[in-house]
């Protein structure tokens, strides 16, 4: 994925945060579908709103960086895993980049 990436969801959710976690269920035809709950904890929700905001893959990393404290060389293949595993399961998809 290139830092000029910029992914968004795949459908619609109903989206709830819940003690620092982000409830997401996909909505079909205007029902819930409760078997397919997915649970993010608070890495993951941050990374969830940037891809909602349309931000580049660059934007996201660097606020997981920022709000994590962390090394870019550490978060970098952690957010590469966890974005290839929302494209998967068919949550997201590539809008330009």
């Amino acid at each position: 994925m290139n830092s000029r990436t910029v992914l968004k969801p795949k459908g619609e959710y109903a989206v709830r945060e819940i003690g620092g976690e982000t409830i997401l269920v996909p909505v079909r035809s205007g029902v819930a579908e409760l078997d397919s709950v997915f649970t993010l904890n608070e890495v993951g929700s941050v990374i969830w709103a940037g891809i909602n905001q349309r931000k580049s893959f660059r934007e996201i990393l660097d606020t997981v960086v920022v709000r994590f404290d962390v090394l870019e060389e550490a978060a970098l293949p952690d957010t590469e895993d966890f974005l290839a595993a929302l494209q998967e399961r068919g949550l997201i998809e590539i809008v330009e980049g």
